[in-house]
């Protein structure tokens, strides 16, 4: 036998943290799984609107790269947000300002990736859109 008769405890559960189950330990990894759903449902949406645009089409990955790149100026307003509110006239100027360089910048690599010239501010719509939720999702 493997424990002693005079065990008490429980196998694959902590028995003396009562704290290891609260609501509290659970707060971060809400706000986690809606970036990854946000990102998933938007990169989705993304390539299917990308693939009905184009004439060539485009891959997922394709897609998800472009739009997780250029998410890198969103890392600028999430490190603004540790330093002062974001929740201001500021904030809000700095979160558009941000918004427009994710969506600007995607939407230039994509038109020249599948040759949709003329069609930029086409793609940058729906971009922004997507960039304005993790913006928001940034700020509040």
């Amino acid at each position: 036998m493997l424990v002693s008769s005079s065990y008490a405890g429980q196998f694959f559960q902590p028995a003396s943290n009562q704290d290891y189950y609260s609501p509290s330990s659970y707060a971060g990894k809400v706000q986690f799984g809606y970036v990854y759903g946000t990102s998933a449902i938007g990169c989705l949406g993304i390539h299917a609107l990308l693939n009905l645009m184009s004439s060539s089409g485009v891959s997922y990955g394709c897609v998800a790269s472009i739009l997780g790149y250029c998410l890198l100026p969103m890392v600028i307003l999430s490190s603004c947000a540790i330093f002062f509110s974001l929740q201001g006239t500021f904030g809000t100027v700095l979160a558009l300002v941000i918004i427009g360089w994710c969506s600007l910048s995607a939407s230039k690599i994509v038109t020249s990736a599948l040759a949709m010239e003329g069609q930029q501010l086409l793609i940058a719509y729906p971009c922004a859109l997507l960039y304005g939720l993790f913006a928001l999702l940034t700020v509040f």
